[in-house]
């Protein structure tokens, strides 16, 4: 197995998972093509399986970026919701809301930890941010989205409503 087809294997479902969130399912999946496209026509670096994770996602995120600046992207932003009944729409708009209205790099830093799992220490490499400068943005996202929803949630009181934080790793 070439490194591009390992690469792909270890961390396709996950690229494309994180730019779902951030582009919708349609050009997800366009993009992870891209993605990948783009690292069969580098040099794969010589690193860590670690670093060369946040390289991929470093040209996942660069390609997310160029396609919402150019107006390709579609409204909202996508998040998982855990709900004891199904969720209504004005929850679901509530949410994309809140993560449309964070700051774009406090949501890259949230996305990359909650949609596509990973680390710090990758999102830092994938973001040239510190690991410290990620966990400050990723508390102040969480807040900010609690912060945002607090009125909906209020009002779906008789049924517990939560943003999965998959990874559960709140300091």
């Amino acid at each position: 197995m070439s490194t591009t087809e390992s690469l792909f294997a270890q961390h396709g479902a996950g690229v494309q998972r994180y730019l779902s969130r951030i582009v919708g399912h349609q050009a997800a999946a366009d993009l992870t093509q891209e993605v990948f496209l783009r690292v069969t026509r580098s040099p794969v670096p010589a690193m860590s399986d670690a670093g060369r994770r946040a390289w991929v996602f470093k040209i996942a995120r660069n390609l997310a970026l160029t396609f919402v600046r150019d107006g390709r992207s579609r409204a909202g932003v996508d998040v998982q919701v855990e709900l004891a009944a199904a969720p209504t729409q004005e929850l679901g708009l509530a949410i994309r809301e809140a993560l449309a209205g964070l700051p774009a790099i406090d949501r890259d830093v949230f996305l990359l930890r909650e949609s596509a799992g990973l680390g710090y220490d990758d999102i830092a490499a994938a973001c040239d941010l510190t690991t410290d400068a990620v966990r400050g943005r990723l508390k102040r996202a969480r807040a900010d989205l609690r912060a945002a929803l607090d009125g909906e949630l209020r009002a779906r009181r008789g049924q517990p409503v939560r943003l999965i934080f998959r990874h559960g790793d709140e300091p």
